[in-house]
């Protein structure tokens, strides 16, 4: 596996400040980090984070922001106009730090839930986000959780179409869509052209409960989801979303899964 296009996300050390969570994830084998988009870790408000602390800690760690696990677009679905314009102002804001970062992706959300009469209301303010991403070298990518859009891959693929931007698409999590009841196979076939960034993690379902598993210990077939992938053109990352905290501390447990991806 080509590890220059694996990252790993800050989020299962989200309590814990950024100095300490890229020494851990760079500890492990990583040089790319999928950054939280919340404080400790990220904020569009300097005044809880610096970017130039960001920057600093990625330089001083060597690792470098591949994405921004970010959270604009929610309010796209307001009936307040006021709302609507702060929320551009926040995708802008994060947009231009991810271009400043260097990172090729932000994740977005779709409005509020997953109601699909959002669609027409939504398009237009992503399609404006996505131009003004492509202009900066961004992608913006919605990912498949449950309650939201992006975890109905029909409702997805209409929203991705009535934006019509290539930065504009699903961040692909093929256990999240699993844990949801969706097939993560059928889903790629549905909006595999779309897709702007990926997240890896593993699981199973044991009767009517839910598993989260090591890498490699699940069902998910990742070589599966990087050969498909990979036959649809797509050139973005991989970032590994250790959120199995409770199995195994991420300190020990994350470099068992840049092995195993390295050797995938």
């Amino acid at each position: 596996m080509d590890m220059s296009r694996a990252s790993t996300c800050s989020y299962p050390l989200r309590e814990k400040d950024l100095d300490y969570t890229l020494g851990v994830l760079a500890g492990a084998g990583f040089g790319k980090v999928d950054l939280w988009g919340r404080a400790p870790h990220f904020s569009i408000d300097p005044s809880e984070v610096d970017p130039a602390q960001i920057e600093a800690l990625c330089t001083a760690h060597g690792i470098c922001i591949g994405n921004l696990g970010s959270y604009p677009g929610k309010d796209f679905a307001s009936a307040d106009p006021a709302a609507r314009g702060a929320a551009m102002e926040e995708m802008i804001a994060t947009i231009d730090l991810a271009a400043r970062f260097g990172a090729r992706s932000i994740r977005i959300l779709p409005g509020s839930g997953d109601d699909p009469a959002q669609v027409p209301l939504i398009a237009p303010q992503f399609a404006e986000s996505a131009a003004y991403a492509e202009t900066k070298g961004v992608y913006l990518g919605m990912e498949n959780h449950a309650g939201s859009i992006a975890g109905n891959p029909p409702i997805a693929l209409r929203l991705c179409e009535a934006v019509g931007s290539k930065h504009f698409g699903v961040l692909y999590e093929p256990c999240n869509l699993m844990h949801g009841g969706v097939d993560y196979k059928e889903a790629f076939a549905v909006f595999g052209e779309w897709i702007t960034h990926v997240h890896v993690k593993d699981g199973a379902w044991v009767g009517d409960t839910f598993e989260r598993r090591h890498l490699g210990e699940g069902v998910i077939d990742y070589r599966w989801v990087v050969e498909a992938l990979q036959g649809a053109g797509y050139e973005g990352d991989y970032a590994l979303e250790y959120e199995i905290c409770d199995l195994e501390p991420i300190e020990t447990g994350l470099r068992k899964w840049y092995e195993y991806w390295e050797g995938l």
